[in-house]
């Protein structure tokens, strides 16, 4: 099975496309004026790097980071999920199913003694029963763990360009 073309790396990346892509997750809202003038490029050499950068897959997306406090969502877990069987329509099912719940902000297929790691938020643990019963009635799974973050030291999705 080939990988995509936006998945595979590319070597030919120099310093400015690094300086580029570093800046630009700092500030997704940042203008080409002001990137330019950060990375020592005039202005159309530097937008044209920036266009063959989300042309090439470097860039997948653009979003704005809510803070999640000022909306309600008081409370993060990590649940680890296992499944009763490895069977691909089981998998393919429960991880379905997860994609559908906005409350859920990551998932991930770990290797060890669970299938799954999930993020999730929500509102208190009221909420957060409500949640893992979801969860729990997800045909195919066994066990449920759960932690609740106590303190946040850090969140970040900011990849580490140098």
């Amino acid at each position: 099975m080939g990988k995509d073309r936006k998945d595979s790396p590319k070597l030919s990346l120099d310093d400015i496309d690094l300086q580029i892509l570093k800046r630009l997750q700092e500030d997704g809202r940042i203008s080409n004026s002001k990137l330019s003038e950060l990375v020592a490029l005039s202005e159309t050499p530097c937008w044209r790097r920036w266009k063959n950068l989300e042309e090439g897959g470097y860039i997948e997306e653009y979003r704005t980071v809510l803070n999640r406090r000022k909306l309600g969502f008081g409370v993060v877990v990590f649940t680890q999920v296992s499944l009763s069987s490895h069977n691909i329509e089981l998998t393919n099912q429960f991880e379905q199913t997860v994609k559908g719940f906005d409350w859920v902000q990551m998932c991930h297929c770990v290797s060890g003694n669970v299938d799954y790691l999930l993020q999730m938020v929500v509102r208190d643990l009221d909420e957060f029963s409500e949640r893992i019963t979801m969860i729990r009635h997800i045909p195919g799974v066994n066990s449920v763990q759960s932690q609740i973050s106590v303190k946040e030291i850090k969140n970040s999705s900011t990849l580490p360009l140098g």
